[in-house]
């Protein structure tokens, strides 16, 4: 029996993925496994968790629906945990699997996992075979090679948007031929060393994980409540459910892919007609795709001081105390105040609200920019590796901004974007 196993990163989902379905197509006996990586869970050089409070539930509760949906057709998921390039070997050689199938990655420490856990294959005559399933336009398609993709976002997505086609979603399998799978065994969040937390009632959303809440989602605010037809309007919005997609923690964590939200946009504009607003949602799952490709672009710059632009900022000396008060929303400055509080009690903050805060620590305060984008790593329920450290590299301007540094002028954003007071209220007056 040809058996293979598929590993699960982040791409906790059965449409649109291209490794399983490679998977299923190329072997007779599939073995779906999920490998909880020590290395993830381990504290920063910068003193933050790798994974905080609100992302672990959220990423247990994608495992578990993964593992519901994967036994409603005929398999499961099996949970490792330690080293994936311990871990997968002996799996491996428990089943005489002859292939891996995984997620192909981008950014430098997945890589440099993904890269030990192929030598570590090659040892026990396995083959690792990866696929990219993380983007709207596929890589190969792009109108560039990566090492030439303009360092401009806006000639990018001209070029891409005229030259490049976004390939179909693919199809969720209907049976998958396993052997037996022992029920889930999920890790305590205490065995993972992330201290349980309650999300605040305050919170824009009640996140919850999983492909099928995914689905939900997107059913609701394209379909049932047509939030999208006014996305351009309110997205800038900091108050309520449906000022944004929300789709961000589902996407960062696999659990819904873009070309499956831009295959069921399309449904919706056919239906209810296209406008500016259906457009601007596109455009933003492009800039997502840029990060990632940029990432590809320029390896483990985006984590050095200087970013890709290699040129120094004026920053101080770290100042502990400063950089706590902006942890906890007490700088003085209620604006900056009550976006970080909301960040600190729900682990979910606005677009709008991340760029004021960061430009607050970055101009303001003149701190190193990479201390703001490791909080946010350890915070965010809706961390992206790529979009994290490109958007905090870019505010910091020593990403993709050919601006130079973007300083806010606080007040004025406080005026423009919550104009009556209600987000500073609803979260300084606790």
């Amino acid at each position: 029996m040809k058996t293979a196993i598929v590993w699960f990163k982040t791409d906790l989902r059965l449409h649109d993925n291209e490794t399983l379905i490679k998977a299923i197509a190329q072997s007779e006996t599939i073995i779906p496994v999920y490998c909880f990586d020590e290395s993830h869970y381990k504290t920063t050089d910068f003193g933050f968790k790798k994974t905080g409070s609100f992302r672990a539930p959220f990423l247990l509760e994608s495992l578990r629906d993964l593992d519901l949906n994967l036994r409603a057709i005929g398999s499961g998921l099996l949970i490792l945990k330690g080293k994936p390039e311990e871990e997968i070997p002996k799996l491996v050689q428990q089943y005489r699997a002859t292939k891996v199938f995984a997620k192909r990655e981008v950014s430098y420490e997945e890589k440099q996992s993904e890269a030990l856990v192929q030598a570590a294959l090659f040892k026990v005559r396995c083959e690792l075979e990866t696929f990219s399933t993380s983007t709207l336009y596929h890589a190969e398609d792009l109108p560039f090679s990566i090492k030439d993709i303009p360092d401009m976002f806006t000639n990018f997505r001209k070029k891409t948007e005229k030259d490049a086609v976004i390939r179909t979603a693919f199809v969720a399998p209907t049976q998958i031929t396993s052997p037996e799978i022992k029920p889930i065994d999920l890790p305590l969040l205490k065995d993972l060393e992330v201290l349980s937390v309650s999300m605040d009632k305050r919170s824009a959303i009640q996140f919850k994980g999983g492909e099928s809440e995914a689905i939900k989602r997107l059913n609701y605010y394209f379909f049932e409540s047509k939030s999208i037809s006014n996305y351009k309007e309110t997205r800038n919005g900091l108050v309520g459910l449906d000022y944004s997609s929300k789709f961000s923690a589902w996407l960062a964590m696999g659990c819904i892919s873009p070309r499956f939200i831009y295959q069921e946009l399309t449904k919706y504009e056919l239906e209810f007609g296209a406008n500016e607003s259906t457009y601007w949602l596109v455009f933003e799952l492009l800039w997502r795709d840029y990060f990632r490709f940029m990432m590809k672009k320029y390896k483990i710059k985006f984590f050095q001081k200087s970013g890709i632009q290699g040129k120094g900022s004026q920053i101080n000396e770290p100042n502990k105390q400063q950089l706590q008060d902006w942890i906890d929303g007490k700088t003085g400055v209620a604006f900056v105040d009550a976006n970080m509080i909301e960040l600190k009690l729900t682990g979910f903050m606005s677009n709008r609200g991340r760029q004021i805060v960061a430009s607050y620590l970055c101009n303001d305060l003149k701190l190193d920019w990479r201390l703001g984008a490791a909080y946010f790593e350890q915070q965010l329920i809706d961390y992206d590796v790529c979009s994290n450290w490109g958007n905090w590299a870019y505010l910091a301007g020593v990403g993709n901004d050919p601006r130079g540094n973007r300083h806010f002028n606080i007040e004025k954003q406080a005026t423009d974007y919550d104009k009556k007071q209600i987000f500073r209220n609803l979260w300084l007056n606790s």
